[in-house]
């Protein structure tokens, strides 16, 4: 499975963000291959729709669960839509690096 979590820098020591639409980068995370990638939230700037972006841009990744702190209403139903699970953190403490180790168990 890919899994996204929400994270604001490029890297595993980046802390996790806690915006979906917003955040500053996504990191892929393949569980069945353990890869890693980083990709850069092109759209955390927009004017509106930044979660409706995001969504869709996890749906073109062919994602099926993100790991953020919280998802608007529209990026929701977009992702339940496509049967991407959502799972949220509310501590931002972590980072991408401790969320991973997470999974990992």
């Amino acid at each position: 499975m890919i899994t996204v979590i929400t994270s604001a820098g490029k890297d595993l020591d980046s802390k996790f963000d806690l915006r979906f639409g917003r955040a500053g980068h996504y990191c892929i995370y393949n569980e069945q291959t353990k890869s890693v990638n980083f990709v850069e939230n092109k759209n955390k700037e927009a004017q509106g729709g930044a979660g409706t972006m995001a969504a869709e841009k996890m749906v073109e990744l062919k994602v099926g669960k993100v790991i953020s702190g919280h998802f608007g209403p529209k990026a929701k139903d977009l992702l339940d839509k496509f049967n991407i699970q959502m799972v949220m953190i509310d501590d931002d403490s972590n980072s991408v690096q401790d969320i991973i180790d997470k999974i990992k168990n």
